[in-house]
C-alpha cells in the first residue's frame, strides 16, 4: 500500500466519525470518496444522494452510471486512474442542495483529500461544486468545459450527470467536455 493510500485511509477513518453539522444525524454512511490515491484527475460533486448514502460510495445511482459510461469512453475508471469525492460527505435531506454552512464545515475533509492526492486536474460536477471550488458566480450552463487555472491545478466545470438525465438534450455538449478533457490529459 502506498503512503498516499495510507494517509487517505487514515483520513477516512477520522471522517467516518464526523459530527460537525446536522447532516450526520440523517446519514446511513459517510461518503468519503473512491479511486486512486495517485490520480491525476479528481472529480468533485456536491454531495451524496440516496443510493450513495446507502452504499457509502459517490456517484453510484443513475447519475453515477451515466458518469461511468462517460468516463469509460475517455479511458478513465473510478477504481484505477481517477478519484471521486464530494463537497459534503453526508446526504442532505431529500437531496436538497448542501447549505453554505454545511459546505464550509465539510470542506476541510475535501481539502485534505486534495492535499494527499495532489491531482493535476479537478473536474467539478455541476454548479454547486464549481461555485465552491472554481468561482462563486460561475454560470455552469455557459461556462461548462472552460479551463480555469489556480496555481498548478487545472479546473474544469462540467454539467452534473443528474442534470443530464433531466435534460438529455445537453448530453452531446457534456460529452464534448469529456472528450476535451481526454485531449487535455494526453498533453500532461
Amino acid at each position: 500500500m502506498s503512503e498516499k493510500q495510507e494517509k487517505l485511509d487514515e483520513l477516512k477513518k477520522q471522517c467516518l466519525s464526523c459530527e460537525k453539522c446536522g447532516l450526520c444525524r440523517g446519514r446511513h454512511n459517510v461518503v468519503f470518496g473512491v479511486g486512486s490515491a495517485n490520480a491525476d484527475v479528481m472529480f468533485i460533486g456536491e454531495g451524496p444522494g440516496e443510493q450513495e448514502d446507502i452504499k457509502g460510495e459517490p456517484f453510484v445511482g443513475k447519475a453515477g452510471i451515466l458518469l461511468d459510461k462517460m468516463l469509460t469512453a475517455i479511458d478513465l475508471n473510478r477504481n484505477e486512474n481517477i478519484y471521486i469525492a464530494n463537497i459534503v460527505k453526508c446526504r442532505p435531506p431529500q437531496n436538497r442542495d448542501p447549505l453554505p454552512e454545511e459546505q464550509e464545515l465539510c470542506l476541510p475533509w475535501l481539502r485534505q483529500q486534495f492535499a494527499i492526492i495532489r491531482p493535476k486536474v479537478i473536474v467539478c460536477l455541476g454548479r454547486i461544486a464549481a461555485a465552491k471550488i472554481i468561482k462563486p458566480d460561475i454560470r455552469i450552463t455557459r461556462e461548462h468545459g472552460t479551463i480555469f487555472r489556480k496555481g498548478n491545478v487545472i479546473m474544469i466545470p462540467v454539467l452534473h450527470p443528474a442534470a443530464l438525465l433531466r435534460n438529455p438534450k445537453d448530453k452531446p455538449a457534456a460529452f464534448q467536455d469529456f472528450l476535451n478533457l481526454q485531449e487535455l490529459l494526453d498533453t500532461l
